[in-house]
Order: structure tokens, then sequence, then C-alpha cells
């Protein structure tokens, strides 16, 4: 195993034992959870290969699913936003980057690195929320819980992000 797959291993078990031990049982106003798991799909570099960010991605989701008792919704969101991600991180790096520069606000910039993130994390509450309720009869309950969802997370991920050298 190189360093990258041990260092990506260490940081998904951290990632998923913080959310499972503490992060699940955060609910602000009964709508907002912080689901920050979604950061270790955020921070895949550019090149990496698209078969193994899928795999990444949904045993994430398949981990987290097991911790929360949502059967298939965290694995078929975040496998979603593992699709979509190598193709929004083209979106926001200049056409000379180098070709396996990593998804940081040190290497991005605050600005693109926060749009991007901003983009993952709103597109995976959105599904998340939308398989979880599977209905769309409480659209605003839907949408109220995404919204919180996602700024929470969104906060969380820049602290996280600030922290990180």
């Amino acid at each position: 195993m190189t360093i990258d797959t041990l260092r990506r291993l260490l940081i998904f078990l951290v990632l998923i034992l913080a959310q499972a031990l503490v992060l699940n049982r955060i609910q602000l106003f009964h709508c907002a959870t912080p689901l920050l798991y979604v950061y270790f799909i955020v921070m895949f570099r550019r090149g990496y290969p698209r078969w193994a960010i899928l795999l990444w991605s949904f045993a994430l989701g398949l981990s987290a699913d097991m911790f929360t008792n949502t059967p298939g919704v965290a694995a078929a969101s975040t496998t979603l936003v593992g699709f979509l991600q190598p193709f929004l991180i083209e979106l926001f790096l200049p056409r000379e980057a180098e070709e396996n520069i990593k998804a940081s606000a040190a290497t991005l910039g605050l600005w693109r690195f926060a749009s991007l993130a901003t983009i993952i994390v709103v597109i995976y509450c959105l599904v998340f929320f939308a398989l979880e309720m599977f209905s769309f009869f409480h659209w605003a309950y839907w949408l109220q819980c995404a919204g919180a969802s996602a700024l929470l997370t969104l906060i969380l991920l820049f602290t996280l992000e600030s922290l990180r050298k």
C-alpha cells in the first residue's frame, strides 16, 4: 500500500467515526445534521482514477449507512457525488494546472475551493434528503433540511480546511 492510500484510509476512518459517534447526535431545529464525511469526496485530487473515486465514495456511503440506519441513502448519494467530482473539479481548475493537483483552499484558492465544496455538498444534501424522505409532499421541509444541513456541513468543512496544512 502506498502512503497516499494509507493516509486516505485514515481520513476515511476518522470522518466515519466522527460522524457516527459525534455528528449524528447533533440535530439543530430537528432538521440540520452535519454530514461532514462528504469532505472526503471533495478532497480527491485531479487525475485520481474515476473507478477508485467511485469505489471510495460507495464504501464511504455504505459505512455511513451502517451507522445512521439509512439503508442505501448515503451510499447512493455519495456514489453520485463521487461520479460528479472529477467533472466538477475540472470546472474550477485553470487549464495550465498540473495533472495531480489536490483540491484544497491552498492549491485552488479560497474562492474556487469554496465554490467546488459548496456545489458538491449542496448536491449531496439535496439527493440525500430526497432519497431519505422519498416524497415531495413536504417539499418545504425537504428544502429546509437539505439547506440547513448543507450550511452546517460547509461551516464544519471550511473549519477543517482552515486547520489543514
